[in-house]
């Protein structure tokens, strides 16, 4: 295998671009906020993960001080709604940069219904809604790091199947590098192997 080395120097922009195309499937944080004005404001952000099961955190990147930033900090909330795979046009036109009083929902058409503990709203066509007080921020260079409790989660009674939400009608997309997005394709199963069964004996059983 022949492979070649990249470092921060050795283009423009560092390894931003590479990352995004390494670093990948990524989900969507469709963050919803509503600035302290009063605007709606909705964008997506792609480095997004679980900060902490207990107590439910989530985190999402703000590269530069977007306005999900800026309105998350001033008021103390926002909602992470799932990027949906019927609604991906909407998705992409709400990473447009519009101004800071432009509401987002109303320039691409979006549907929102109100959240039931916070102020900003959901994403009406949205299957999953993470209802977020902000826990805190982390600066890291030329991003923010903005983490939220999660203090309700509302899932659509449709994709739950045993009381559990089902992938295949979830439909979530996720981002890959420059202009590519993906769904969710082939989904396979597999359990986690407990160390018993790895070895056929109980740990100590070698003593």
């Amino acid at each position: 295998m022949t492979r070649v080395d990249f470092e921060p120097g050795d283009r423009p922009g560092g390894l931003y671009r590479l990352l995004n195309s390494v670093v990948v499937p990524r989900p969507i944080a469709w963050v919803s906020t509503r600035s302290a004005g009063g605007v709606d404001n909705l964008a997506p952000h792609s480095f997004f993960t679980v900060a902490c099961a207990d107590p439910a955190v989530v985190q999402f990147t703000s590269i530069g001080r977007k306005d999900s930033l800026a309105n998350a900090t001033a008021t103390g909330e926002f909602v992470v709604n799932l990027a949906p795979e019927p609604l991906f046009e909407q998705v992409n036109a709400t990473a447009t940069d519009f101004p800071p009083d432009h509401d987002e929902f109303a320039e691409v058409g979006l549907e929102r219904e109100p959240s039931r503990l916070v102020a900003p709203p959901r994403v009406a066509g949205s299957p999953v809604a993470l209802e977020c007080l902000l826990h805190g921020t982390r600066d890291l260079g030329t991003s923010v790091i903005v983490f939220g409790r999660v203090v309700l989660i509302a899932i659509e009674e449709d994709v739950l199947v045993d009381g559990h939400p089902e992938i295949e009608r979830l439909r979530p997309l996720a981002r890959l590098g420059r202009r590519q997005w993906s769904t969710i394709g082939e989904v396979r199963e597999i359990g986690r192997i407990k160390y018993r069964d790895w070895t056929g004996s109980q740990p100590g059983d070698e003593n």
